[in-house]
């Protein structure tokens, strides 16, 4: 799960993590009333108007500008920022429409950092990761210049040890050129320790501030804050459930997690049907060994019903990419009469037209496979996964072929 910056923001207030004064806001009236409100509080008139979506590349896009002119122009900005269509590496070319601001103060920046904090699945640690190249995204600066980057790792059992942050810190050299360079080194060494902390306590899978600043004055404060976390967590946190933008969401993985389904939208146009995470991947992986691209991934669980296997092809079937289904089961807990009950029901219910390849495996096969056979429907029925995943890749490559004649 992803959030906004201003609610990662937030979050970073109530760990004590010095960030700038700043305010969501969704119309332009609230935007110029905010930088108002700054003004008063900061005594500066200068105010940072950022787009609010879940992609980073906001910058480049157009989507943060610093706006000199006080109050009423930033709202003309504001104006000309909402409902936007913003475009960055991270969102695709399709873009995402900007429905959220946060005008925040305009700060004396004397140097940029990156700080990063990541779930390290091969190490069974907290990865944290510094550079000197603030403002840029880490992955051009890996490519670039790769030991311009910082990692050093800890147990997330033990907190982390302020010499620990203090070390990093003069790694990164963080404290140069600063006039009060004791302050400068204190104040990131809290930051970090209560980063961690939040990051542990949060169950986060990463966080990210880009970039980290050092101001005019020494200070340290986080100018960017992006957060993800751990759905697997969801449980602990009933808050997630408030913090959650349906508007930057992939309107069908949030029907399926309402459903209680695991769906991840891909690029592909062969639409998967699997019971089991593990035969899930596999099936990704022999169809693209065939030549094919999955458009998904869909884990139906050990139990689903008739009604669970039709709400998962109208899913499939929302992606207008989709040109072939392929449905591959084991059954076990799950019987397979029942779920060729299923498909046979979805497939009229819902008038499939395109190609659909089943392959059943398991308790009951048999009589699936005979369900099937009397359908009349247009059901191709494979043995082996192999066979159906070569059955799909031939038939979509048709489909394919017949469109661009």
């Amino acid at each position: 799960m992803k959030i906004h910056e201003y609610q990662g923001k937030e979050l970073f207030a109530r760990y004590d993590i010095n960030v700038p004064k700043g305010y969501p806001c969704s119309s332009a009236k609230e935007a110029e009333h905010a930088a108002k409100k700054l003004q008063v509080e900061t005594g500066a008139p200068v105010s940072v108007v950022k787009a609010q979506i879940h992609a980073g590349g906001r910058g480049k896009a157009g989507g943060v500008r610093v706006v000199k002119g006080g109050p009423s122009e930033v709202r003309s900005v504001a104006e000309q920022m909402l409902h936007m269509t913003l475009v960055t590496p991270q969102t695709g070319p399709e873009g995402r429409t900007v429905k959220r601001l946060y005008v925040e103060q305009g700060l004396q920046i004397a140097r940029e950092f990156y700080l990063g904090l990541v779930v390290d699945r091969d190490a069974r640690r907290i990865a944290i990761m510094g550079s000197t190249e603030g403002g840029v995204e880490i992955e051009e600066v890996a490519k670039r210049s790769p030991e311009k980057i910082r990692t050093f790792h800890i147990d997330p059992s033990l907190a982390l040890r302020p010499f620990q942050a203090r070390q990093f810190g003069f790694e990164l050299g963080l404290s140069q050129g600063s006039p009060d360079k004791k302050r400068t080194m204190a104040q990131f060494t809290d930051m970090l320790c209560k980063l961690v902390q939040l990051f542990v306590r949060e169950d986060c899978s990463l966080c990210e501030i880009n970039p980290l600043v050092v101001t005019a004055s020494g200070d340290v404060l986080a100018l960017d804050a992006k957060l993800n976390f751990d759905d697997n967590a969801a449980f602990r946190h009933p808050e997630w459930e408030t913090w959650l933008d349906p508007d930057e969401e992939d309107p069908v993985e949030l029907e399926a997690k309402r459903a209680e389904l695991s769906y991840v939208s891909l690029d592909g146009d062969i639409g998967c049907l699997v019971n089991g995470a593990g035969l899930a991947m596999a099936t990704m992986d022999i169809i693209k060994h065939h030549g094919g691209n999955p458009a998904n991934f869909l884990d139906v669980g050990g139990g689903a019903s008739q009604q669970g296997v039709t709400k998962a092809f109208s899913m499939i079937l929302r992606s207008k990419r989709v040109r072939g289904i392929f449905v591959n089961i084991f059954g076990g807990i799950m019987r397979c009469d029942v779920i060729a009950e299923g498909i046979v029901a979805a497939t009229k219910e819902l008038g499939l037209s395109v190609p659909l390849v089943v392959r059943l495996k398991g308790t009951n096969v048999e009589r699936g496979r005979e369900i099937l056979a009397q359908s009349g429907l247009r059901i191709e029925v494979a043995e082996t996964m192999e066979e159906g995943a070569k059955k799909i890749v031939e038939a979509v490559a048709r489909e394919r072929a017949a469109e661009a004649s």
